[in-house]
């Protein structure tokens, strides 16, 4: 497979060091010196692998789009567009895989904590909250690892609807974002009563997990149409 990245600091290192592992070729590389700004930068290529900034996240897609090239997205913090992108996704016959976090791993996390939420539901007792540790150089807080937690587990909690960066109250599932050096990510999913407390986390030690699940991604989208998430490629019930 003929890999584009767009976005080349250490995820997209990462990325590159997996995939020719893989046996796969990087044919381009794009960064803030070298832009991807019309679809004719992508003759060639059978997949991009977008990991950018939110600012400049949907216009990396919408010229992935114009050259008819299946593109996996790592950036977030866009998803106020998101609505928009997958419309025009569907218009465009083409194929987005869009996710918070590409991790196996993380995925995992996610299918526990929406059960273990449907089991803590009937122990009003216990106070739920998120915390999410990532490096100094993440612009968006909450990361979006830990607002999908939150939506996995808000639907199986009856006393929660909705979440809140800082810390939670009444109907608020809290989130607290702390920014230190040189995380790759940790994330907490904790239940806290006057007794006792119950904490489920993951932790990434590189960003080798991330890298592997996107070149994953990018090997089953491709000759795929539409828009697709972690779900789709790891159904878990």
């Amino acid at each position: 497979m003929k890999i584009a990245l767009i976005g080349y600091g250490k995820m997209g290192k990462a990325i590159e060091a997996f995939a020719l592992t893989q046996n796969h070729e990087i044919v381009k590389k794009f960064d803030l010196d070298t832009p991807l700004v019309a679809p004719e930068q992508l003759f060639g290529v059978d997949a991009a692998i977008e990991f950018t900034q939110p600012s400049t996240a949907v216009g990396h897609i919408s010229v992935c789009f114009l050259a008819n090239v299946p593109v996996v997205v790592g950036t977030t913090g866009w998803y106020g567009e998101l609505a928009a992108v997958r419309a025009a996704c569907v218009a465009q016959n083409q194929a987005l895989f869009t996710a918070t976090n590409f991790s196996v791993g993380v995925y995992i996390f996610w299918q526990i904590n929406k059960a273990l939420a449907k089991i803590m539901d009937t122990q009003p007792q216990y106070e739920p909250q998120i915390t999410e540790v990532h490096h100094t150089q993440k612009l968006d807080a909450p990361s979006g690892t830990a607002i999908t937690t939150a939506e996995y587990m808000l639907p199986e909690l009856s006393r929660k609807s909705r979440w809140v960066l800082g810390e939670g109250k009444n109907d608020a599932l809290g989130i607290v974002a702390i920014r230190k050096n040189d995380v790759p990510g940790t994330h907490t999913v904790a239940y806290q009563s006057a007794v006792d407390g119950l904490e489920l986390t993951h932790t990434a030690h590189n960003r080798s997990g991330f890298a592997q699940g996107a070149v994953l991604a990018a090997q089953w989208l491709v000759g795929k149409k539409g828009v697709f998430t972690m779900s789709d490629m790891l159904p878990m019930g």
